[in-house]
């Protein structure tokens, strides 16, 4: 089985190509590839398929193998294995997702795929609530982004011990899914620093709709301007939420790490 290893801000997946045939079991594979001692290693497993309602379709698991409805760095490196491998000439994209289809624009140099800019729609900011969970409260605002975040505010993200807010990422009354964490800190009304602990997968170095949803939440509260850098752990991306349309645009950069083949007898997740 060949794959693609790419990242987004250090925001890595295992990447297939599955326009022509697929893996039975993609949720054991996510788990086997994404184990860093004796897998590939990744944050998840992204497989591109065809679409009848868009020009591709993109299929994500987190590490732990429960599927994911959207992931922003994952879907810009998406544009890129299909607009590098020859799978589409267009730098204007429709990818499909479980949180709807996403409109690309690829930018490009020397015909590789640099940065893209994903329409990630229009978020759904919540008021700011109180939220009872394994005994403990936490107070953030919920921001929907097609999957579900909750956004809190911090004095500082270097010093916050991010994994208190962990439980919240499993299944629980307030979020019967789990819920993707935001900490941001406010530098400036355009800049923000962030961190981000994702269902299924922990603390990552990036998470594209979550820096969307910070950008809603903190605009929301006038705290920042609509358009922003939110600076992450694997570096920056460029969020503006558009007064116009209500739509949200991230830009940022994608990468390809290596390729290579996951051994036959592994190919269902076995060892």
């Amino acid at each position: 089985m060949h794959f693609i290893k790419m990242q987004g801000l250090g925001n890595d997946y295992v990447y297939l190509d599955c326009t022509k045939a697929a893996p039975a079991d993609l949720p054991a594979l996510a788990r086997a590839v994404s184990d860093r001692h004796f897998g590939i290693g990744s944050d998840g497993l992204i497989c591109v398929f065809p679409s009848e309602r868009a020009d591709f379709q993109m299929k994500m698991f987190n590490a732990d193998g429960s599927q994911g409805e959207m992931c922003g760095n994952g879907i810009r490196c998406v544009g890129k294995l299909v607009y590098d491998r020859g799978l589409t000439d267009k730098t204007t994209l429709t990818i499909e997702t479980l949180a709807g289809i996403k409109t690309l624009e690829l930018h490009t140099q020397d015909r590789r795929v640099t940065a893209v800019t994903v329409d990630m729609g229009i978020p759904i900011p919540e008021e700011p609530r109180t939220i009872t969970c394994q005994g403990m409260e936490y107070r953030g605002r919920p921001v929907s982004m097609g999957n579900p975040h909750i956004v809190f505010p911090v004095a500082s993200v270097k010093d916050f011990d991010l994994q208190i807010h962990a439980p919240l990422s499993v299944p629980n009354p307030a979020f019967p899914n789990g819920v993707n964490v935001e900490i941001v800190e406010v530098l400036t009304p355009g800049h923000v620093r962030m961190r981000v602990w994702e269902r299924g997968s922990g603390e990552t170095l990036a998470c594209g709709t979550g820096a969307c949803a910070v950008v809603c939440a903190c605009a929301s509260q006038g705290l920042t301007g609509r358009e922003v850098t939110v600076t992450l752990l694997g570096g920056d991306l460029h969020i503006r939420w558009d007064e116009t349309d209500g739509h949200i645009y991230m830009t940022g950069p994608a990468v390809t790490v290596f390729e290579g083949e996951w051994p036959e007898g592994k190919f269902q997740g076995g060892n």
